[in-house]
């Protein structure tokens, strides 16, 4: 397949790379001026954990456009949630008829979201990755599995392509019969997070600090009441920060899912962008439902 990716962000980068060396021609479409900035390789340190662990390392020469050609299999985009919008009345002209795999955080409903993309041109899904970029070094890694949305009436042929590409490079997927509510309740999850690193200055200085979790269970619980308000079905990951009192979660995820050494604490730790967006969001949301959401809400004000 010939595919071309939305950005050469860190989740795009990392999936190029492993597409490219399953057998396919991969490619990137930057904003202008972009290309020279970036230059025509990347250099990398992450580990790839679709079989075992293994660290990549090696200066990786990548194709960059500044214009979109039709001449592609799929186009993916994994942008900043916030950049969504414009990516999508972008590709609405740019892309023409070809498919788009978007792999990304949401938290509108998804018909918005995208607009004025068509619904019947977009396949929905999420990574299972992480990391930063920061003087031209990739550092992160991605695991074995992707999460990707069972099909729609209309989008049957597009979710066996995404499928198959993905498999073609020894994913796993992980079907999701609700992709709304699963992206509602891992948006939920990412402002929890946000509010403690606006908090603690950075993700891996949250990676320091047992009672960090403590306050994300605390958040989440504060953000039960907006997700329900929203029609949303809670995931087990909700339910796992919510129901486990606060001072179980700092050595459970320290510990354990966090544990030092982990691929989970790495891509945490490389993780440089900025927090913010996704705590707003959601009180914004909050204070539409008349739902108060204080510690949120005391998180935005002490940045």
């Amino acid at each position: 397949m010939k595919i071309l990716f939305f950005g050469r962000g860190v989740i795009s980068t990392q999936y190029a790379w492993a597409f490219e060396q399953a057998g396919h021609t991969v490619e990137f479409y930057v904003r202008k001026g972009r290309k020279e900035t970036f230059g025509s390789h990347i250099e990398l340190d992450m580990w790839d954990a679709r079989s075992g662990k293994k660290r990549i390392t090696e200066s990786w020469n990548v194709t960059l456009h500044e214009e979109i050609l039709p001449q592609y299999d799929l186009i993916i985009v994994s942008v900043n949630t916030e950049q969504l919008p414009a990516a999508a009345q972008f590709l609405s002209t740019a892309a023409g008829n070809t498919p788009i795999l978007v792999f990304n955080n949401i938290w509108q409903d998804l018909k918005s979201a995208i607009a004025p993309l068509s619904m019947n041109q977009v396949v929905f899904g999420f990574p299972g990755a992480g990391g930063g970029i920061a003087n031209n070094t990739l550092r992160g890694g991605f695991l074995k599995m992707v999460f990707l949305e069972n099909p729609r009436a209309g989008t049957e042929q597009m979710n066996h392509k995404v499928k198959a590409l993905f498999e073609s490079a020894h994913f796993k997927i992980n079907w999701s019969k609700d992709m709304q509510s699963w992206l509602w309740n891992h948006f939920a999850m990412n402002a929890a997070m946000e509010a403690e690193v606006l908090q603690r200055g950075s993700f891996a200085a949250l990676m320091n600090h047992t009672d960090s979790f403590a306050n994300v269970g605390r958040s989440m619980r504060e953000m039960m009441p907006v997700l329900k308000a929203r029609g949303a079905k809670m995931d087990a990951i909700t339910l796992l920060l919510t129901k486990i009192p606060p001072a179980l979660l700092g050595p459970l995820f320290t510990k354990v899912i966090f544990a030092k050494g982990s691929l989970a604490r790495l891509f945490m730790e490389y993780n440089n962008s900025k927090a913010g967006f996704a705590v707003l969001e959601v009180v914004r949301e909050a204070k539409k439902a008349g739902i108060p959401v204080p510690r949120l809400t005391m998180a935005l004000g002490n940045t």
